[in-house]
């Protein structure tokens, strides 16, 4: 990660409208060089808006500030040759192999020596086996890694992810974010899109969004820590029963199974306790946690004010 003061990213006040919709709502951020830097939040929450207006996909509406140290609203056709963005759909061309998606990208670019950058993109990724298959026949895992690898054919200095494993399985999501880190190790920024709370975890620091706003931002860690809420795990049986009736009383602001237990969380501690202690019985288990980053998001989609009111 970079030291203070070495921004990829310093941009205020980005705002995006689509008529009478403010998808993007006046947001500040900052992100330093080799820094991976989340964002999390629902479907609509101005995620991908705000990622496709740092790569001159869009225009903004307002906003200041600089990318890669370029200007962010007058720099856009130089700041679009630095960055690698790969888009939540695959899309590449399905009837031409790995390795002529990558002379394709590479050749767009007019990235110098394009079959070494080819051969040496398809290396770092493992791809150099399948070069020859057809894009169309890969599975997710494989889809993704050549779209890494196209992202990186021209050596950008920041990779813009939107949702970039979505669909893929466990294994592949694991090895993928690990070539994330090795990549933000070399000085490559990254920020990346995401719905995943495990892979939110795996950033240096995180940005939760809905409806356009940025509600609160910081390590894992701090963003815990600021939510400033109590959460109890009950276990035992019956516990349909005994969510329908903690749901609606008193500090009880979200009841949530996670596979045997449940997840009881509030910010009133006190009247969150007298509930619990009116529905205690013998045969469940109840105990203090410390609340989890998906407790957190939870809560705060639903304070989040929904921009179509």
């Amino acid at each position: 990660m970079s030291a203070a003061g070495e921004l990829a990213i310093d941009v205020s006040g980005v705002t995006k409208r689509f008529g009478a919709l403010t998808a993007v709502n006046g947001i500040d951020l900052q992100v330093g060089r080799g820094e991976i830097y989340g964002f999390l939040g629902p479907n609509g929450s101005g995620k991908t808006t705000f990622i496709r207006m740092l790569c001159g996909l869009l225009t903004p509406d307002a906003g200041s500030g600089t990318c890669l140290g370029h200007d962010f609203l007058t720099g856009q056709s130089v700041i679009k040759r630095e960055v690698g963005y790969m888009t939540q759909r695959f899309s590449y061309y399905e009837d031409l192999s790995i390795r002529e998606n990558l002379d394709f990208i590479a050749r767009i670019y007019g990235v110098p020596d394009r079959a070494g950058a080819v051969r040496r993109s398809l290396e770092r990724l493992g791809l150099g086996n399948r070069s020859q298959q057809l894009a169309g026949e890969l599975s997710g895992g494989w889809k993704q890694r050549l779209a890494l690898a196209a992202c990186l054919i021209h050596s950008p200095r920041l990779l813009l992810l939107d949702e970039p494993t979505a669909g893929v399985d466990p294994k592949a999501r694991r090895g993928f974010w690990d070539e994330i880190h090795q990549l933000a190790d070399e000085g490559i920024t990254v920020l990346v899109t995401t719905h995943y709370m495990d892979e939110a975890e795996r950033c240096h620091r995180i940005a939760c969004l809905a409806y356009g706003n940025i509600l609160v931002r910081g390590t894992v860690a701090e963003v815990v820590a600021s939510a400033n809420l109590a959460t109890w795990s009950v276990t035992g049986p019956e516990l349909v029963r005994l969510a329908g009736a903690l749901r609606g009383r008193p500090g009880v602001g979200q009841v949530v199974p996670f596979g045997n237990t449940l997840h009881v969380t509030g910010r009133d501690f006190a009247s969150l306790e007298a509930t619990i202690a009116g529905l205690r019985s013998p045969a469940h288990e109840w105990r203090r946690i410390t609340p989890g980053l998906e407790d957190v998001f939870i809560g705060l989609m639903d304070q989040a004010k929904d921009n179509f009111d």
